[in-house]
Parts: C-alpha cells; structure tokens; sequence
C-alpha cells in the first residue's frame, strides 16, 4: 500500500516536471530574444518598411506649455527649420566650438570606459582654423594642445572682443564652465566628431543621468512643483530624448564589419514607447527656437568674421533667413510664451534655485567618462544655458540689442542645440511609427511563440 502511494506521489511528480520545465525553457527563451531585441539589425528591414508611415497623427493639438501644434511644428521643421539649420552648422563659423574636455569630476572619481575608438574626439590640422581664429605670433607658454597632447593651432585669446561686434567675453550665469578661461579651451570641428553611438554603457553613464534626476531635476509632482520647476525637468527630458534618438540613429550594428545604421528598436525602448519624453522632446526644441527668434535683432547684427568674406556673407545670409523666414513668423511666431514665469514675490529667489540646479547640472558634464560624449554633453547644456540666459534675462524685448550680451561660443552652442533638436524631432516624427511597427511585430511574433509553447504543455497535460 505505501509503495503504491509513492509510485502515485512520484508519477504526479514527474508529470509537473513535464509541465514546468518546458513553461521555464519557454519564458526563458521568450526574455532572451526580448534581450537581444534592441541589437537587431535594422539594415535591411528599414528598406523594406514604409519610411514615411502616414495616418492618423499619435501627436496632435497644442504641444504642452507652449504656443504652436504638434502638426505645425513637424511642417516648419520639414520645410524651413531643419533645410536651414543644416547648412548653417557646417558654416566655418559654426563648426568650431570651444571647449574645455580635460577637467575633473567634481563629484566622483572618473571610472568611465569607452569600448569604441568613436569615443574619442579627433584632432583638427594646424591649417583647418579660420585665420582670424589665430595670432600672428604664437605664444609658447600659451598655447592650446588637442585631447592627446599634440601641439594645435594657437587660439587669440581676446577672439571674442575683439572680431565679433557686439559680443564679449563673460560667464553664462546658468552654466559652470569659466568661458574667458582661454587657456584651458581647444576648438574641435563638430564636423569631424559627430554625435553617434560611442559604446558608452554601463554604471558610469548611468551615474550621470541619475545625478541629473535625482539630485538636480527630480521629475515633478503636479501637485507640490510650480510651473518653473516643471519646465526644467521637462527641459532636461527632452535634452535626454533627443540625445537617445542620436545615438539610435547613428549606431553602430555590427562591429565586426563597422556597419552603421539605425536602431529603432533601441530608439523605441528609450524614447518612443514613452508619450511624455516625445512630447518633452517637442518642447524643448519650441523652448530653444523661441530663444532665437527673441535674439533675432541681436543675432543679425553680429559679425560672423572668419577670414573668408564670401561663407562670411553666406553665414550672415543663412541667419537671417532663419530668424525672418515668413513662414515661421506666419505660423508659430512665439512657440514659447516665458513672460510667464517668475512671477509673484518668490519669483528672484525661485530663479536663482533653478539657475543653481542649472549650474550643477552643467558641473556633472566634466564627469562624463566618453570624451565625444563629454563634448556634445557640453555643447547642448551651453545652448540650453544660453536660451535660458536670453529669454530670463530682466529686461524686456525692447531692450535685447543693448541689454544681452553673449559671447560667440553661446552662440554656436545655441544654433547647434537648435539643429540637435530639429534633427531628433523629424527624426522621431518619419520613423516613429517605424519602430512602433518593427516592436510591435517583433513583440507579436515573441508572444505566438509563448502560446504555440503553452499548448504543447497543455497537449501533455491531456495526454497524461
């Protein structure tokens, strides 16, 4: 009799051991291929899918706090924004930016690694600089070396003052770096070190946005924020949407075979999957563009001086066409309405914390471990540093031309932020739905075979 219960008691077993297992080895193998989802090449896919998906807009009406829709907003970008802006950031002036890549963390010890050469920021040839972008003579004690050392081109130290009309050397209030502090500052072609997948991963990049967040810009309650702290975390968001988009549009598939492509699939995961980061990422591109057109006045009187009187022309052409293109004045002529903010008696001393949470947000690029990565980090907190100069300075428009002073490095950093942002914003709206597709069918087939597994265990059930 007891013999006969334990072979009962030890069939039953073994007729679970038959369910469960096979139930295991299905989820296992549906979370794998979840996994390596966002690692798909997405070569040969994109060209088959529709690139211009139309229907129904996921993103319609007013974009949130500001003053233009989803729907206007993508046509500018499309016929006026994005055509201009393009060629304006490979203008010889444009494409050199200032920056300081050799400081310490002023929070934590640096312990970030890059796998991938393209972590790096390449050199520029002795030759490459604008002439009126060097002395005469060259200073030995004062001269400025590339990221590895190397001798470069020496950098006029009063460059600012002196060539561009109208601007001067000063500090940025909402950002750390010392910007007079020549010394210590190399210029870098953004053409030759484009923002794209570097192969920084892993804890240290992960520290750097945690920081951001959780020390400086904790996401808001609707209930206990004001408008102002609202606008910086959504300020941030963007920024971190439109950064994710660049890297999964310029990412590197295979590194056996340097293949570079999109990653939708990464782009979803990050951004797309998430309503409130697209739509943060709008606003902050409609935040910048109101910065410049409020600078409009200022920016076409500036003297965009390289040495080279014809891209000179060009240059100050290609500004101009930006800042009164009827288009844009016609349909969204203030996309972002900041008169406001700072408002009542707390207004100052609601400032200045923002404006210090801005600033150690600005200190927490010097932490970053990718150098590429360091650089356009640096680059995007400038311009966004500089749009929040422009439009929270205490005078009013009237006053712009008199009352603004920004220096030429605020200005490209300003303009290249703007053209970071359009790009990310076209982007997101012709391949969005893309990558909604391709994870969608790719979670699809994941689930069917999920099922198809069920029901082989469920057929076994029957059986025994």
């Amino acid at each position: 009799m007891v013999n006969k219960e334990f072979k009962k008691k030890k069939g039953f077993g073994a007729k679970w051991i038959w369910i469960v297992v096979p139930l295991i080895a299905a989820i296992v193998a549906v979370a794998v291929s979840s996994k390596n989802s966002s690692k798909i090449s997405l070569v040969g896919v994109i060209g088959k899918a529709c690139q211009c998906a139309r229907g129904t807009p996921k993103y319609s009406g007013i974009v949130e706090d500001c003053c233009c829709d989803y729907e206007t907003v993508d046509r500018l970008n499309k016929e006026v924004l994005h055509p201009s802006l393009q060629e304006l950031v490979k203008t010889p002036f444009f494409r050199y930016f200032k920056a300081k890549l050799w400081c310490d963390c002023p929070f934590w010890p640096d312990d970030g690694m890059c796998r991938l050469r393209d972590c790096t920021v390449c050199e520029c040839a002795e030759n490459e600089f604008p002439e009126s972008f060097k002395e005469p003579n060259r200073l030995p004690l004062n001269d400025l070396v590339c990221q590895e050392g190397k001798p470069e081109a020496a950098v006029d130290r009063t460059l600012d003052s002196k060539v561009f009309r109208g601007w001067t050397e000063i500090d940025n209030p909402w950002t750390n770096d010392d910007e007079t502090d020549n010394d210590e500052m190399t210029y870098v072609n953004l053409l030759l070190n484009p923002e794209r997948y570097t192969g920084y991963t892993g804890p240290s990049a992960r520290r750097i946005w945690d920081a951001v967040y959780s020390e400086n810009c904790p996401k808001y309650l609707l209930q206990e924020s004001c408008q102002e702290e609202k606008i910086l975390y959504k300020l941030i968001s963007g920024l971190h949407s439109s950064i994710s988009v660049h890297i999964a549009s310029d990412y590197l598939l295979d590194e056996a075979t340097n293949v570079w492509g999109h990653n939708l699939t990464l782009m979803y995961d990050r951004v797309i999957q998430y309503p409130d980061r697209v739509r943060n990422l709008y606003f902050t591109f409609l935040f910048v563009l109101r910065a410049v057109t409020k600078a409009a006045d200022y920016l076409e009187q500036a003297e965009y001086n390289t040495g080279n009187t014809n891209e000179d022309l060009q240059t100050e052409s290609l500004v101009k066409q930006l800042l009164y293109n009827p288009k844009l004045q016609a349909a969204c002529p203030v996309p972002f309405d900041e008169a406001k903010l700072w408002k009542g008696q707390s207004g100052p001393e609601l400032k200045q914390k923002i404006q210090h949470q801005f600033r150690n947000i600005s200190a927490l690029m010097d932490c970053v471990g990718c150098e590429k990565c360091r650089l356009w980090g640096k680059l995007q907190v400038l311009g966004l540093g500089t749009a929040l100069k422009i439009l929270f300075s205490d005078d009013g428009q009237e006053n712009m031309v008199q009352a603004l002073q920004l220096q030429r490095n605020e200005v490209i950093a300003l303009m290249n932020l703007l053209n970071r942002l359009s790009e990310s914003v076209k982007f997101v709206h012709e391949m969005g739905p893309t990558a909604e597709r391709l994870t969608e069918g790719h979670l699809f087939g994941r689930t069917k075979v999920l099922i198809s597994s069920l029901k082989k265990i469920w057929s076994r059930i029957l059986q025994t």
